[in-house]
């Protein structure tokens, strides 16, 4: 029997029970897929990132996977927001830079105090036809629907009025699984914040997600392009919601924001 410890942090809040929870596990050396899908399974959350430290002097150097209920996925940013802490506060306390290797490349954490920032790949999105398939899906039309140019796996946005017309939205999740995307992130200009979204993705078992790091590597170059500005203040208006800074680096995009710890355990497998 192998005991893996866990641990339950809630990413892009500032209190528990806000954000999006991610479950982190932190490995000696790699299991089997089989195993690290059917303790994601168990957690039954967004994502279980788990990480393996690359060489005994590596200090602050990772390999970092992701997996949901149901897929291994090749970006998470709260996941990965949820490991820096981690490895921040638990395993090399008081680091404040953390290099991660990944499915989808080299992504780099840095801590400021309680804020993290992760450098991500920007993933800037272009208009799409979808042959009205994004309002079928939604019960409303969008002003505009574009993609993630990611052929069939990228994320797919749809630009509603409003602030509140996001919040009301209640999509068919059959039609958003549908989609030749890699799910669907609804956005509008907020009230209060530069711009607010939603992202839903029952393809991976995620109905709706309540704050998710690699949307906003699709909105951020969207919105940075529509207002003209490089940071902006977002809001991820899910039931628990969740707040992050963003900034459009080019090919980059930094998403800061804070964490809430809520449990350590112990997994026997």
């Amino acid at each position: 029997m192998t005991e893996i410890t866990l641990y339950q942090v809630d990413a892009f809040t500032d209190r528990p029970f806000g954000g999006n929870p991610a479950a982190v596990c932190p490995l000696e050396a790699w299991l089997p897929d089989a195993t690290l899908q059917a303790i994601a399974a168990e957690n039954n959350l967004s994502e279980t990132a788990y990480f393996v430290k690359q060489g005994a002097q590596a200090d602050g150097d990772y390999h970092l996977r992701w997996f949901t209920p149901t897929i291994e996925v090749p970006l998470c940013g709260h996941a990965t927001l949820a490991s820096a802490y981690v490895i921040a506060r638990h395993v090399e306390p008081g680091t404040e830079k953390i290099a991660f290797h990944s499915a989808s490349g080299p992504l780099t954490v840095t801590r400021s105090g309680e804020v993290f920032t992760l450098d991500f790949p920007s993933a800037p999105p272009a208009p799409f036809d979808d042959g009205g398939a994004v309002a079928a899906a939604l019960g409303i039309r969008p002003q505009e629907v574009l993609k993630e140019n990611k052929g069939k796996g990228g994320k797919m946005l749809a630009l509603l009025a409003g602030e509140a017309e996001v919040q009301r939205a209640a999509p068919n999740l059959e039609k958003v699984a549908a989609l030749p995307s890699d799910g669907l992130i609804i956005t509008a200009r907020g009230d209060t914040v530069d711009f607010v979204s939603r992202y839903f993705a029952p393809h991976a078992g995620i109905p709706e997600d309540p704050v998710t790091g690699s949307a906003h590597c699709v909105l951020t170059p969207f919105w940075a392009a529509r207002l003209g500005k490089a940071r902006l203040t977002a809001r991820q208006i899910s039931a628990r919601g969740g707040d992050l800074t963003v900034e459009d680096k080019g090919a980059r995009v930094l998403i800061s924001g804070t964490v809430a710890p809520y449990l350590e355990g112990r997994i026997r497998v």
